[in-house]
């Protein structure tokens, strides 16, 4: 064929010759476009296909929301059939009642009233007997629809507008997922925690650099409604790298031995599997001998949840028939991952992160087109406020030419005529006087047209009754609002803000603990396999930045020496903190407040000797005045050990560490706390160990830790030592080989090591022994710590300055003693806190100033000659 179209008439039509395959081309692919935008697959911004947009506009627009009665679904069915649908009733019906079952949606947008089907495949009742109405999580979907938010467009026959896009105010793509097959493509986006997706978008915003591996901190994987468990990582890894991955997940079962008997209990199945088909299948495998030892097989499933019995025969090894289930039944299913959505109308397969940058772009649309549309009212109201200022300056004036005015028309005209020269802004500044902003208006010389007719159209005793005390109020707080408008506009930081700000209020309105349990698999690659294990320091600042270092950062220096500086701080901030660990450690941190929160060492991001570190609050969710009073590590929480935790004012407290094994990321009570204490120092030990506190005015008591009875996490506590009028406790030493010393320290940077044995045993909650005399020119205790001879003790000062020294360089001295100086400060410099590490042979010795030997025999003299005189012993046990 020369030619793809030919055109020959005859006496009664035209024809048109096209190529039969060219026109099937194009016909398809222009067929396949349109399912997938108007049908298949949901936008990336508000994650919604277009049938739910509508349904739930629909609803919105009938007023019914979840503070009204529910409605007949034939009602809302025929709305968005007869207005924006026009397909097949039971497209629109089968969406909604998707959107109201809480065993596909994560967090239903439609609250259903009737039968909306059920686990088990129960379809829902005929439209014409169900009622629903909106969610109450549905209204976040709709807020400031009506100002000019988003784009609309018409309907299917031009007659309504109807939006392109919802205004969401979370992200509902991730946090419902999506379900749609197109021609050619599919999308299967899987449900996740909304605490998890808003706290991964704070951090997105915080740091847009950061990676999908620091997102996965937030983000731990898919949170299916209906519970279960997701084995392993990879697959959950693959889809937020790639957009595609295969997620295995498990129903939750229990083995429970009566007797010689025992039975499997199911009380969570994998998502969108059905129940019937799940006891049917099994059954059949019963009959069939591919499952043996199962005598009976119960649906004891209810209102109050669901519960699947699989009683088993006597002397049934129950592990291997809740294996074989998993391998031949739907109790362990693949979920495929598929993250296809649109686009600027066009169908991509998306990363996590590309989801969480869309999501944040389109926030920022709207946050910038809500706040340019509430500029342009309050412009409007103060515009009108500015005429009605100018009418009662001269109200005798004006009601004289309304009378004598023979239509309104002319009483407009003439109003504007008077006053067309009169400069109103000059009349505002002069009205509102401290209380004025210079705010731009279209019309500030002469009243407008706009003014005029406000003004005419007010009834003479409104206008008379105008009270200019009023006016000027309102005025002021909207020319207020619209300089905090003009500087949103402005900002950058202001709009995000206002994003995190929005975001954190969806999420402590509507958020809650994570359903679907993720556990390792045996063999499968895991993140913190590609760690490699080393020895780092952490060191925390009182204002709050935490930051990881390698060990050997820090260089050997002799004792005396001024030390190098260790990092760049604001003038008020201070390291308070520090301590040695592994990477692959569980970081455990307790609060003032008493609070419990857990880190993976690796975790906590790397930093430079120069750097401050990461702020504590983009790593914890820390409350408002909650800060790290002490960090600790532990490998496992093992039943053999326990958390001793010890107050300012006086109380200790033992718990079992196991009790603290599962750590939510909000935090655990670790102790009940009296209102003004907190916490002054925290210890795990594995139940052999001795405690010695010590406090600011040089007291301290010795005392094995099973004085201290073991208690529950929400305990008080007892009393450790019994304080002197202005006194604290400032550290507590936890003692576990008879070869250890102590070392006190105090904040004029001198210090002592003592024996063990000058520390003799005590009852807890007495008055305690003298630990260190205070002078004037050696400070006060600022901590105590128990070491071994061979350790080196690294110190940090108020002003950032970090020094290591040998233990061995210090003199063992009597209890008594004065000590020696550890490290040179300025005058305004203090010690605030040091840790024990152990020795490195490789460590650089630096040249730096250290104290003459003349100095040393001098100051340890002056120690050996000082007499103190013990504290009587008490015996307070409660």
């Amino acid at each position: 064929m020369e030619k793809d179209v030919k055109e020959f008439s005859t006496a009664t039509e035209k024809l048109i010759q096209v190529d039969i395959e060219k026109e099937m081309r194009e016909s398809f692919l222009q067929y396949s476009m349109a399912v997938l935008v108007s049908r298949a697959l949901p936008d990336v911004r508000d994650g919604m296909k277009p049938v739910h947009r509508r349904i739930i506009y629909t609803m919105n627009e009938a007023d019914n929301t979840s503070s009204k009665p529910y409605r007949k679904c034939a009602y809302t069915v025929g709305e968005v059939l007869g207005k924006y649908h026009p397909h097949g009733d039971a497209s629109v019906y089968d969406a909604l009642v998707r959107l109201a079952q809480d065993f596909s949606m994560r967090y239903p947008l439609i609250d259903g009233h009737g039968n909306f089907g059920s686990v088990d495949g129960d379809p829902p009742a005929a439209y014409r007997y169900t009622e629903a109405r909106m969610a109450k999580i549905a209204s976040e979907l709709l807020k400031d629809i009506k100002k000019d938010t988003i784009d609309w467009g018409k309907n299917y026959d031009d007659k309504l507008d109807e939006p392109t896009v919802l205004p969401v105010k979370f992200p509902n793509l991730l946090v419902n997922g999506s379900v749609g097959i197109a021609v050619g493509m599919a999308t299967n986006i899987p449900p996740h925690n909304l605490n998890e997706v808003c706290d991964a978008i704070v951090a997105r915003m915080d740091n847009p650099e950061c990676s999908i591996e620091e997102i996965l901190q937030y983000i731990k994987g898919p949170d299916f409604p209906t519970g279960g468990i997701i084995m392993g990582y990879s697959g959950i890894r693959s889809a937020y790298y790639t957009g595609r991955g295969k997620i295995t997940l498990r129903g939750k079962a229990e083995i429970v031995e009566e007797g010689n008997h025992s039975r499997i209990i199911v009380t969570e199945i994998p998502y969108m599997v059905n129940k019937s088909k799940l006891l049917e299948t099994t059954g059949q495998l019963m009959r069939d001998k591919r499952i043996e030892g199962i005598s009976n097989l119960r649906d004891e499933s209810d209102k109050d949840g669901m519960r699947i019995v699989y009683e088993l025969k006597r002397d049934v090894n129950a592990q291997v028939v809740l294996n074989k289930l998993y391998s031949f039944t739907q109790l362990q299913d693949t979920v495929g991952v598929i993250m296809i959505a649109l686009v600027n109308g066009e169908p991509k397969q998306l990363t996590l992160l590309e989801i969480l940058d869309n999501y944040i772009a389109f926030q920022k649309q709207i946050i910038t087109r809500r706040t340019a549309f509430d500029l342009k009212k309050a412009r409007e109201r103060a515009h009108i406020l500015q005429g009605f200022l100018l009418a009662i300056d001269n109200i005798d004036e004006v009601i004289s030419i309304l009378r004598s005015s023979k239509s309104v028309q002319e009483g407009k005209e003439r109003l504007m005529e008077r006053f067309k020269e009169d400069d109103l802004a000059k009349l505002l500044q002069r009205a509102m006087g401290e209380n004025y902003k210079d705010v731009h208006f279209e019309h500030e010389i002469g009243l407008s047209e706009e003014q005029a007719d406000a003004i005419v159209q007010m009834r003479l005793g409104q206008l008379t009754g105008l009270e200019r005390d009023k006016v000027i109020s309102e005025l002021a707080e909207i020319m207020e609002k619209i300089n905090d408008f003009l500087d949103i506009l402005s900002s950058d930081e202001r709009v995000k803000e206002i994003i995190k700000e929005e975001i954190t209020a969806i999420k402590e309105k509507y958020g809650d603990e994570r359903r679907t349990a993720i556990e390792p698999v045996s063999g499968e690659v895991d993140i913190e396999d590609l760690i490699p294990e080393e020895e780092c320091v952490l060191t925390y600042t009182n204002i709050g930045y935490i930051k990881r270092q390698p060990v050997d950062v820090y260089n050997l220096q002799k004792r005396g020496g001024k030390g190098v500086s260790g990092m760049k701080q604001r003038e008020e901030d201070f390291v308070e903190d520090m301590f040695i660990s592994s990477t692959h450690d569980n970081i455990l941190f307790i609060t003032n407040y008493g609070n419990m929160y857990k880190l993976k060492c690796y975790e906590v991001p790397e930093g430079s000797k120069q750097s401050r570190g990461t702020n504590i609050v983009n790593l914890l969710q820390l409350d408002e005045g909650e800060r790290i009073a002490a960090m600790m590590k532990t490998s496992d929480f093992a039943e053999n050990k326990y958390f001793i935790c010890v107050t300012k004012y006086g109380k200790i407290k033992r718990t079992p560490l196991y009790d603290f094994r599962n750590v939510r990321k909000n935090g655990l009570r670790a102790i009940t706390l009296a209102e003004g204490d907190e916490i002054a120092a925290a210890h795990l030990t594995e139940g052999d160990s001795s405690i010695i506190v010590a406090t600011h005015l040089g007291m301290a008591i010795h005392f094995s830790e099973d004085k201290i009875r073991s208690m529950g996490r929400l305990a008080a506590g007892v009393r450790a030592i019994k304080l002197r009028e202005d006194d604290y406790i400032v550290g507590a030493a936890k003692v576990y080989s008879d070869d250890m010393r102590i070392l006190t320290v105090t904040d004029k940077g001198y210090g002592r090591l003592s024996a063990l044995s000058d520390y003799r045993m005590q009852n807890r909650g007495g008055n305690g022994l003298k630990n260190y005399k205070i002078r004037d020119d050696r400070g006060y205790v600022c901590g105590i710590r128990s070491i071994q001879a061979d350790d080196d003790v690294i110190l940090i000062s108020t002003d950032g300055v970090i020094i290591r020294i040998r233990a061995n360089d210090l003199r063992v001295m009597r209890r008594t003693g004065l000590g020696v100086r550890v490290m040179k400060l300025s005058d305004e410099d203090r010690v605030v806190t040091f840790t024990r590490t152990e020795h490195d042979e490789t460590a650089d010795i630096e040249e730096v100033e250290q104290a003459s030997d003349e100095e040393i025999a001098a100051a340890e003299a002056e120690a050996e000659a000082e007499v103190i005189e013990d504290e009587p012993e008490t015996n307070e046990e409660e």
